[in-house]
């Protein structure tokens, strides 16, 4: 190989080669040619109090991102400085509207949360998204990624999502969903929509914290009747039947008349409203205007007779004594010398020398002995 230029040519280029090949080799660069614009990227910086509460007013997504992390966090050190920034910014708080989504597998609850928080959007809103993922059962952490799913909504600047493993709590709801909207409500966000995984009780554990339930069906995939159950329909404020398009449009309507009729038979969830069911189009927004105009005419009624506020009241009971059971269940758990009483005692209740509940209340006097002797 010979240089006569600048240009590096490796042996098998001809030599008077031009741009005729569909390929070139560029020759790297030497590590020492390479000029050094600055010093090491620094690590993350530590952020005090007053720093997240300030970035979470300001609405900076990098802080919020990490307030949410701190929240999440299952370290008592973090719990502690959660708890501080929550309290600073507590008053603030409160002022969203919080609307849970729930459905099976398939119904389009990412879709349809996409094309509703898109049009809420261009009408002024400000649209939290709260996508609680399965949790894988080996790593724990998310394993469908909301942000591929609701690319266009992810794109908008006044739209915020965040994916939460579920971590394997009861409904698939993470642990600190409730303190995650706190902060969404301080950084301003108006509308906050909350996604479930729509399997098991996931149902009781959202609607204990939202204020507007919408449970998502779909047409045309079986008997329609099999999605009437009283359990699931019984919570919900609104029945959403979906991908009503195309040739499913007949079928969607026929089981809006279906959903109703049993809605008849069974009592609203909310006081002073009628549970009613709808069809829409998630796909290309069909009735996505419809159902908003829905959400917010529950709104003003609850308001203007007292529910609203009523239901705010019992949810942030529910939420302390869903702390209270938390933290009791961590305690017994975490105690040492209670594991190896406990593996004793499973161990008798399997081979059948006692009965579970005498055994739940040995190990429950066992813990009363543990505290009152301050282990």
């Amino acid at each position: 190989m010979t240089k006569k230029s600048n240009t590096y040519k490796p042996d098998w280029v001809p030599e008077n080669a031009g741009k005729e090949f569909a390929t070139s080799v560029v020759k790297g660069v030497n590590p020492k040619d390479i000029k050094k614009t600055g010093s090491p990227a620094k690590s993350r910086k530590h952020l005090e109090i007053g720093d997240y509460v300030k970035g979470i007013a300001e609405n900076d997504r990098v802080i919020l991102a990490r307030a949410i992390t701190l929240i999440e966090s299952n370290s008592a050190s973090h719990n502690e400085t959660a708890q501080k920034v929550l309290k600073e910014i507590l008053p603030v708080t409160g002022k969203s509207l919080r609307i849970g989504i729930t459905g099976v597998p398939g119904a389009g609850k990412s879709t349809l949360i996409e094309t509703l928080g898109l049009y809420l959007i261009s009408k002024g809103h400000k649209v939290a998204v709260l996508a609680i993922d399965p949790s894988s059962t080996v790593t724990k952490g998310s394993i469908l990624g909301d942000k591929t799913r609701m690319e266009k909504l992810a794109r908008e600047e006044n739209c915020f999502i965040r994916p939460s493993p579920s971590g394997g709590t009861l409904g698939g709801v993470a642990r600190k969903t409730r303190e995650t909207m706190l902060v969404c409500e301080a950084a301003g966000y108006d509308v906050i929509l909350i996604e479930t995984v729509g399997v098991g009780q996931s149902e009781i554990t959202v609607r204990s914290m939202v204020d507007f339930f919408l449970l998502l069906m779909i047409a045309g995939a079986g008997d329609e009747l099999q999605g009437i159950k009283k359990g699931v329909i019984e919570l919900a404020d609104a029945l959403l039947i979906n991908k009503a398009d195309g040739d499913n449009k007949a079928r969607a309507l026929l089981a809006k008349t279906d959903f109703s009729m049993a809605l008849h038979y069974i009592q609203p969830a909310t006081r002073g409203w009628r549970t009613e069911a709808h069809i829409c189009s998630a796909a290309n927004g069909e009735g996505v205007r419809e159902i908003w105009d829905v959400v917010e005419k529950f709104r003003d009624v609850t308001k203007d007779n007292g529910v609203f506020s009523e239901r705010r009241k019992n949810q942030t009971l529910e939420w302390m004594n869903r702390m209270i059971e938390e933290k009791l269940l961590s305690e017994f758990y975490d105690n040492n010398s209670l594991g190896r009483e406990l593996e004793k005692t499973s161990s008798k209740v399997l081979n059948g020398e006692i009965l579970p509940p005498a055994a739940a209340d040995h190990m429950i006097e066992l813990y009363k002995k543990t505290k009152s002797a301050g282990k």
